[in-house]
């Protein structure tokens, strides 16, 4: 693209339902002619940047509180022998670690994009986030083990007062840490650092259960505290699930169906736009980028239709969250002939059957 400067994207931009008012488009134009900044390619890397240092201090939050909850209820296995604390410390231990690959993952999407890694490294954090999985499922293993060892084995539980204040101290700080991933992770468009903070709240409530098994002990119910581990077992079985079809999802290049729908939708309220083709878009990281086909009018000449695609550019940057950068694909209105006949024998017969047709808009032909 060329290097006319532009405004910031966090500005109000019309939905799918509601035109933008006079007001607002006015508003639109002051902000393009007050604000400046660039499109090209290394403020989009800056921002990445930015995205990534703030995931980094998440992260590193995180793991500090994480930390120390984890060792002060450490130390209150020691003096308790509860297997409910000893699961809850186990997996509260893990979710810190699970800072580390997300930490690298981090640092490596910083790097800029090299004629063997094209896209950049921005894929490290969908490796970080199959670690995490891994991570979460080797706890639940160990909570079980440990668990089912105790009811085979019973022992003596001390200190249930420590017990019961490690189990709201694990409660606190897993949930602190919860909401601070979450909310930075859809900031920035992290999936691992959003299901790392789902793995988070979980234990939270997992923390909570302890006191259960703390109260049951109390009774005279031994059993109580083992049972305890294996619910604590199955929550986090339930996040393994979770977390395992976020990850998924992302390394399926899965994406919001309601993203695609308001890039058609914008495309086609583009002045020069005649109607879309195929959009496609996929995570890199936490960035989005996208492919979109326009049609536009046989007779405009070259120039004219670039300026058309970078208009249509424009407009996805401003209306899909956490796009960085999209290719648009110019066809053309019917002329004699089919002017992509040469690469029809090239598409798998299941792909050229799956391609939408182009949508014209009736008032534009």
């Amino acid at each position: 693209m060329d290097g006319k400067r532009h405004a910031h994207h966090d500005h109000d931009r019309p939905t799918r339902t509601e035109p933008m008012s006079r007001l607002k488009r006015l508003r639109h134009r002051l902000v393009h002619l007050l604000t400046p900044h660039s499109h090209e390619a290394g403020d989009k890397v800056d921002t990445a940047m930015e995205a990534s240092r703030e995931g980094m201090r998440t992260l590193w939050i995180s793991l500090v509180v994480l930390g120390i909850t984890a060792v002060v209820q450490a130390v209150i296995v020691a003096l308790s022998g509860s297997v409910a604390l000893l699961g809850d410390t186990v997996h509260n231990a893990a979710d810190a670690l699970t800072a580390v690959p997300l930490g690298i993952a981090f640092l490596l999407g910083r790097r800029a994009a090299n004629r063997r890694y094209t896209y950049g490294y921005g894929r490290a954090e969908d490796l970080a986030g199959v670690l995490i999985v891994v991570t979460i499922a080797a706890s639940a293993v160990l909570a079980a083990w440990t668990a089912v060892d105790r009811l085979l084995h019973p022992r003596e539980i001390t200190h249930l007062w420590a017990v019961s204040g490690a189990a709201l101290a694990g409660f606190a700080g897993n949930e602190w840490v919860a909401r601070y991933r979450i909310r930075t992770g859809r900031r920035i468009g992290s999936a691992a650092l959003v299901a790392d903070g789902l793995h988070a709240r979980t234990d939270g409530f997992t923390s909570l259960a302890v006191l259960l098994g703390a109260g049951g002990t109390a009774l005279g119910r031994r059993a109580a505290d083992p049972v305890v581990g294996l619910l604590i077992t199955l929550a986090i079985l339930m996040v393994l699930k979770d977390a395992a079809r976020e990850v998924y999802r992302r390394l399926m290049d899965s994406v919001d169906p309601e993203l695609v729908a308001t890039a058609h939708a914008t495309l086609r309220g583009v002045d020069g736009v005649l109607g879309t083709g195929q959009v496609r878009m996929r995570w890199i990281g936490h960035a989005l980028r996208a492919e979109a086909d326009i049609v536009v009018d046989a007779r405009l000449t070259v120039v004219e239709a670039h300026r058309i695609a970078v208009a249509a550019e424009h407009a996805l940057l401003h209306a899909v969250p956490r796009l960085s950068a999209a290719t648009v694909h110019t066809d053309h209105t019917t002329v004699e002939g089919d002017p992509h006949a040469a690469l029809h024998h090239h598409a798998p017969e299941s792909v050229r059957a799956a391609l939408p047709p182009v949508s014209v808009s009736p008032s534009r032909q």
